[in-house]
């Protein structure tokens, strides 16, 4: 024990221990992702003050009308709706599919336009479930066309590199050997009003 006492303990330099802790801090904040995504899917129209005014005449059978307000509330072709949204899908499907039997219903699938108008005051909540239930109607005739389910339909919409999904996508719109589609999403997001907000 005696030999020990003029002898100094050794010690561990820690003097680059911050450095490295730095170091490994700013690694895992560079390469590390976190998924935040959040948001719709949806073609933003061109800018107001490039585009010229051009009146185009629609056809009002060929317009199936969806308004909401303030207070959620929904007129659908012009008549207070108060079922359930998901029922939209159904007329949806029958103003499409009309071919022209109902005169007020639209011409053919390639003329129908459904229209979505909201206003200001309206939910983001009531907006996302009317827009979803109006993509699941033109989904559910995209899917019978091809004759697959609607989740097989969702499926073959996200790997369309695969021809066969690819061929399938093609019969549900009706892509002609043309490259014109006789089954179009037509979807009319109308600029919000200010009334009732």
């Amino acid at each position: 024990m005696a030999r020990n006492k003029g002898r100094e303990n050794p010690e561990i330099n820690s003097s680059s221990m911050a450095d490295i802790a730095f170091l490994l801090l700013i690694f895992f904040l560079v390469t590390t992702t976190i998924a935040n995504d959040k948001g719709l899917l949806i073609p933003l129209p061109p800018d107001p003050d490039q585009m010229e005014d051009i009146d185009i005449k629609i056809p009002e059978r060929n317009l199936f009308k969806i308004q909401i307000n303030s207070a959620d509330k929904m007129l659908v072709e012009g008549e207070p709706f108060t079922a359930d949204v998901k029922e939209i899908k159904q007329m949806i499907k029958d103003f499409v599919n009309n071919n022209g039997k109902d005169p007020e219903s639209s011409d053919s699938p390639k003329k129908a336009i459904v229209s979505l108008k909201t206003d200001r005051g309206t939910t983001q909540d009531k907006f996302i479930e009317v827009l979803d239930n109006i993509q699941a109607a033109y989904y559910e005739m995209y899917a019978d066309r091809a004759g697959v389910t609607t989740e097989q339909w969702r499926k073959i919409i996200d790997n369309l590199k695969d021809p066969d999904n690819k061929r399938l996508y093609d019969t549900g719109r009706g892509l002609t050997p043309e490259g014109e589609i006789e089954f179009p999403m037509q979807i009319s997001i109308a600029e919000p009003t200010k009334i009732g907000g």
